[in-house]
């Protein structure tokens, strides 16, 4: 066989082997009023009023991609209230609707819970989740937050083996502000530890922005799926989220034997506070205008030279050009 086929072949097969690697696996923590719009979930679901039920739902899969999988055992769900008591919830299997690896629609193993905001203040969601296959045990942990100026509880810390504990108030935050933690494990700082950080897509959002990076990085999709940095010696790590969505940061202990165990935090990020207004044109845009009508200010003047036009009329000409340019520019906008 030619040996040019052989390496054609060979590269087409490492490249399914590589876009068959997906992003992250994470427990999606998500607040809704129905399981019909679980996957409209955003920043707003994850504040509550007093007296309010909170529905939960847990799912298992790639937030980036919107791919899912049944989850593999029974998560245990628990939430902190603002004055630090915990209420253990219990979880009702349920199911989802959703997309497999493959790509086809189909019914997701799920799980939900409820509990009543009684307090203001913060209320931690915490899960934990266990999956043979992925030889991960997962903690997450989300903060539904209730009342004006009740801003405290959402950096508690509640005992999970490994745990994200945040040093920037997960609400209230817009996109392109920094978000930085302390990945603790057994209550210790865990140092050198990977984080991996991915925003949540809605299913068709997903196809459409998987499909553009498997076009744009054909060899390494995943490497824009899921985003990483490490936590230094303290623990502690630091990152952008530069849009607008659900946010997963985790960071992981990996042991020599046994199991992984990460820690997850949701953090749920608005779009830029206040919305801007409309905009005045862009420089650009004006400066272009500006110079189509001083040409044909020019090609007038230049027409009526040798006429009985009046002395000045090109440069009268010219302006009343530039401004009906300005206002044709503006009302675009």
């Amino acid at each position: 066989m030619n040996k040019s086929v052989i390496t054609t072949a060979f590269a087409a097969l490492l490249l399914i082997a590589c876009t068959g690697m997906a992003g992250a696996h994470f427990t999606m923590v998500f607040p809704s009023d129905d399981e019909a719009t679980v996957w409209d979930v955003a920043p707003e679901d994850y504040i509550a009023t007093l007296g309010e039920t909170k529905t939960v739902y847990m799912m298992w899969g790639h937030p980036y991609e919107h791919i899912l999988f049944d989850m593999a055992s029974v998560p245990e769900v628990s939430v902190m209230k603002p004055n630090g008591t915990v209420l253990q919830l219990t979880a009702t299997e349920i199911t989802v609707d959703g997309m497999n690896e493959e790509g086809e629609l189909g019914t997701f193993k799920a799980y939900k819970t409820s509990f009543t905001v009684d307090q203001s203040g913060d209320s931690v969601i915490f899960v934990k989740y266990e999956d043979e296959d992925e030889n991960l045990i997962d903690y997450t942990k989300a903060v539904i937050h209730c009342g004006e100026e009740t801003w405290f509880g959402w950096d508690a810390e509640v005992g999970q083996q490994t745990e994200i504990i945040p040093y920037m108030r997960p609400y209230g935050m817009e996109e392109g502000f920094v978000f930085a933690g302390k990945a603790l494990h057994d209550g210790k700082a865990l140092a050198g530890a990977s984080v991996e950080v991915e925003i949540y897509h809605t299913l068709d959002l997903g196809k459409e922005i998987v499909e553009t990076a498997e076009g744009m990085f054909p060899s390494d999709p995943p490497m824009v799926f899921t985003r990483l940095t490490m936590s230094n010696a303290n623990g502690e790590f630091v990152y952008t989220l530069d849009e607008p969505g659900i946010w997963f940061v985790g960071g992981t202990m990996e042991p020599e034997t046994g199991r992984n165990v990460r820690g997850v935090f949701i953090v749920p990020i608005l779009d830029e506070f206040p919305p801007e207004e409309e905009s005045s044109a862009s420089s650009a845009e004006l400066q272009k205008a500006v110079d189509e009508a001083k040409a044909a200010a020019e090609e007038a003047k230049a027409a009526s030279e040798g006429t009985s036009s009046t002395p000045g009329f090109g440069v009268v000409l010219a302006a009343a050009g530039i401004l009906g340019a300005l206002v044709i520019v503006m009302r675009r906008k």
